[in-house]
């Protein structure tokens, strides 16, 4: 929604700017908001000297309202000069005297939001209302509040702004109501859902794609002799349509502005002298103008009197002020170039030649003014009205300049974080701090004002960092190094001798310590030892019981090959290692395999409690000497360290072995 607002601001569709006629031609009154809401309506009493600069009379009145004033409407009928003025969601409705005085009438609160107010140029208090739910309102004293059309959905195609508005037609009874994407008519003493469109977005106008409407006016007045009386201006971004409402569907005039930001306004003002074509103002919200002549009457077509001026806004009057230092002169440029809010135009008769006042409402607040010559009769060749800037004109932008100037900016206004304070203290408490810090943390956030250094007290000091603990050399470094300097063939050969050299047995030794849990259960299933020998006592044994070096059979060098079939490539020298140091025997039966060759770990699981039976089935009877006591001993605890391999056996393998 801040994205479409930046893009198109609809809510000043109309303007919050308005001329209301004094009691003289030359004087009357300017009613605009001021304030940083644009919640005070202001009444300002300006005199129209001829061929001279506005003049102020006095200090402007002031009604405080309770929104932001978005669009102001003003009309006189049967000599009643009415105010109509548009918030978010309420309207209000004023009478004001030929004394400038302004009596309150109604006030109006919409619910969805109001988007668009227009007064009846054919019954004096007579309002039309529009809002965002698609509901079109007439209100009058003397019968309230009538609801006469509502329909959710746009005219033509689906659209998804929720923008209405309406307006009056040369019938008192008839109303226009127009969306993004079209204008209908209205009956309001019809049946719910009757009407015709007007204007359809699509190829009878000739549309460009993408093409929406922005604004609708009722250009036709109530009098004797009403000029235009059927004529309606519709505005898109593109281009300016005039359609007649007898004529529906098909546009008697179409125009591209150019403008270089949507038009969100338009005025239609009188005739300079009598027969002469009647100038149309249209302003854009940048603050770009383009004024047009409207020339035809009774049964002609309408046509344009020449071809359109474009008019100097308020940021093309930069020139004109002083050169200023770049601070200051940024300063006035952005000012300058605030998005314009409101847009009201007035001609004196009193004039000797046609004059045109022209004010500019911007959104900081500024109200500009521009004088402006007028051609009695423009042609083809006529030149755009030029600003004439009058001595007094130029002492007026030197006094707001200097006021401006003399404004510091607005500091940045601190406001309390919308995060939990109670969480944020709560995290705080658990860490081991000290109690200054908290307390002044609280303090600084009860009192409402920026935390200081002297809240928290010192910072801590920055010892120096710890220094690197030593660690392994680092093997991967070592080999990076060697390759960038070209010495790789040394580096493989010093590997290759520390490998090999007595250096390595510790590592490797305590490589095979820490393996040895991984093949407990390979240990627990290999039994090779003979038999009918008695089992050897660790404490008692004879140099020659004590094992022998490992002597690798050749044929168990055969099977290797068989079983390493099945062992990753960068554990088999490992588990060779292992098999080296077991205490095998090289007299073995042939009968009895390892558990690494070919046989299954099944099969040899099955013939072991076999094997453990025979064994204590051929040992020799026991003696009551003190030699055979011990080997009987011997024998015991042969058999029960036999029954623990049996039962380490019975354990789940682990690493897939």
């Amino acid at each position: 929604m801040r994205w479409e607002q930046l893009l198109l601001d609809d809510a000043f569709t109309g303007g919050a700017l308005a001329w209301v006629p004094g009691r003289t031609p030359q004087v009357g009154q300017l009613v605009y908001p001021a304030g940083g809401a644009l919640d005070t309506l202001c009444f300002q009493e300006v005199r129209l000297p001829p061929g001279g600069h506005p003049q102020a009379l006095g200090d402007p009145g002031h009604i405080q309202l309770r929104g932001p004033v978005r669009q102001v409407v003003t009309r006189t009928v049967q000599g009643e000069s009415l105010l109509a003025v548009r918030s978010d969601y309420h309207c209000a409705l004023w009478k004001v005297s030929k004394q400038g005085r302004a009596a309150p009438l109604q006030v109006l609160q919409v619910g969805k939001g109001a988007t668009g107010i227009s007064l009846s140029p054919h019954l004096p208090g007579e309002l039309a209302v529009c809002s965002r739910s698609g509901a079109v309102c007439l209100w009058t004293p003397q019968d309230g509040l009538q609801q006469v059309y509502k329909d959710p959905e746009t005219l033509v195609f689906c659209d998804p702004s929720p923008w209405r508005w309406a307006d009056f037609t040369a019938h008192p009874r008839v109303l226009t109501v127009g969306d993004r994407t079209g204008v209908k008519i209205v009956d309001t003493q019809g049946p719910p859902g009757c009407g015709l469109l007007l204007f359809r977005g699509g190829a009878e106008a000739s549309c460009r794609r993408g093409e929406r409407v922005l604004l609708t006016q009722y250009l036709g007045e109530c009098g004797p002799e009403p000029q235009l009386p059927t004529l309606h201006l519709i505005c898109t971004q593109f281009s300016l349509y005039l359609v007649d409402e007898r004529l529906p569907l098909v546009p008697m005039l179409k125009w591209e502005h150019n403008l270089p930001s949507a038009p969100l306004w338009a005025r239609l003002l009188p005739p300079p002298c009598p027969g002469c074509p009647r100038p149309l103002l249209l302003g854009g919200q940048g603050g770009h103008l383009q004024l047009l002549h409207l020339a035809g009457e009774g049964a002609s077509a309408p046509r344009l009197a020449g071809p359109p001026q474009s008019l100097p806004s308020s940021s093309d009057s930069l020139s004109a002020f002083p050169l200023l230092e770049p601070k200051s002169q940024w300063r006035l440029q952005e000012r300058l170039k605030a998005p314009t809010i409101g847009l009201a135009a007035t001609i004196p008769s009193s004039a000797s030649e046609p004059v045109l006042s022209l004010f500019q409402l911007s959104a900081a607040g500024d109200v500009f003014h521009q004088h402006l010559h007028l051609q009695a009769d423009p042609g083809p060749h006529s030149r755009a009205p030029t600003a004439s800037w009058t001595p007094q004109a130029t002492a007026c932008c030197s006094r707001w300049l200097k006021a401006l100037l003399d404004v510091p900016p607005t500091p940045p206004v601190w406001a309390a974080p919308t995060f939990s304070h109670r969480r944020l203290l709560g995290c705080m408490e658990q860490r081991k701090v000290e109690q200054k810090g908290p307390e002044g943390l609280r303090a600084a956030m009860a009192a409402g004002r920026l935390l200081r250094q002297k809240d928290v007290g010192s910072p801590p000091s920055a010892g120096p960092p710890p220094a690197p603990e030593p660690g392994p050399e680092d093997e991967l470094s070592a080999r990076l190094e060697a390759a960038w300097q070209g010495r790789m063939a040394a580096w493989w050969e010093r590997q290759q001798g520390r490998s090999s050299g007595p250096g390595r047995q510790p590592k490797r030794r305590k490589r095979r310590t820490q393996l040895s849990s991984t093949f407990s259960s390979l240990s627990g299933r290999l039994d090779l030892s003979d038999a009918t020998s008695p089992p050897h006592s660790p404490d008692r044994a004879s140099p020659e019981a004590r094992p022998r070096p490992p002597v690798t059979p050749p044929s168990q060098e055969s099977t290797q090959e068989l079983w390493a079939r099945g062992v990753p490539s960068e554990r088999q020298q490992t588990l060779r290692d292992y098999m080296a140091r077991l205490p095998l025997r090289g007299d073995a039966p042939r009968g009895v395999r390892s558990p690494l060759s070919g046989t299954s770990s099944v099969r040899a699981t099955r013939s072991r409690p076999q094997t453990l039976q025979d064994g204590a089935a051929e040992l020799p009877p026991r003696r009551n000497t003190r030699r055979g006591a011990a080997v009987s001993s011997s024998q015991t605890s042969s058999v029960r360290a036999t029954a623990s391999r049996q039962q380490a056996l019975r354990k789940k393998p682990r690493m897939g072995f």
